[in-house]
């Protein structure tokens, strides 16, 4: 699971941490792109000597340069963390953005209220908190049994919360 809730040893406070999947380390992004231009490179070999390699060979040049591009901005994904922190007198949920200004909410904990949307959300099982006149969204890159399991987590969680106050 790509969340984990942190042990304190008081347990009038939480913090749950989410991150994005990451199943695909740097070394495992250099070798695919490396296949990918020696595989692309193969049958250019026949095309050696003649024009025709010349025509073909920025084409599959950008092929690979898009590829590469595209795993970097995968890999500048896997920074965003949302950490969540439940004590009985507030709910902060802070969400660190690869690309974009990081996100802040906060409210009173006794009035969060956690909602799942089954299928009116934009995803599957889209779990959101709501408190202090705002909703905002928590775990949106899990998947679709993960939502449905920290919704269940979650509330439980502000179950605890509300009765240690």
């Amino acid at each position: 699971m790509p969340y984990r809730w942190s042990e304190h040893e008081n347990v009038t406070q939480q913090t749950l941490k989410l991150w994005p999947h990451q199943s695909l380390p740097p070394r495992g992004m250099a070798a695919f792109v490396l296949a990918t231009f020696t595989l692309i490179t193969i049958p250019l070999f026949g095309l050696l000597g003649t024009k025709l390699l010349w025509a073909l060979l920025p084409f599959l040049m950008l092929a690979v340069g898009g590829i590469w591009f595209a795993l970097n901005l995968s890999f500048q994904d896997r920074s965003t963390l949302e950490t969540l922190t439940i004590s009985k007198e507030q709910t902060t949920l802070h969400r660190t953005n690869p690309r974009t200004k990081d996100q802040h909410w906060e409210s009173n904990t006794y009035w969060v209220t956690v909602e799942a949307y089954e299928k009116d959300g934009p995803v599957p099982h889209y779990v959101t908190l709501k408190g202090n006149g705002r909703e905002v969204e928590i775990g949106a890159f899990l998947s679709e049994d993960e939502r449905q399991e920290l919704f269940e987590e979650l509330t439980i969680a502000f179950s605890s919360a509300r009765a240690a106050t």
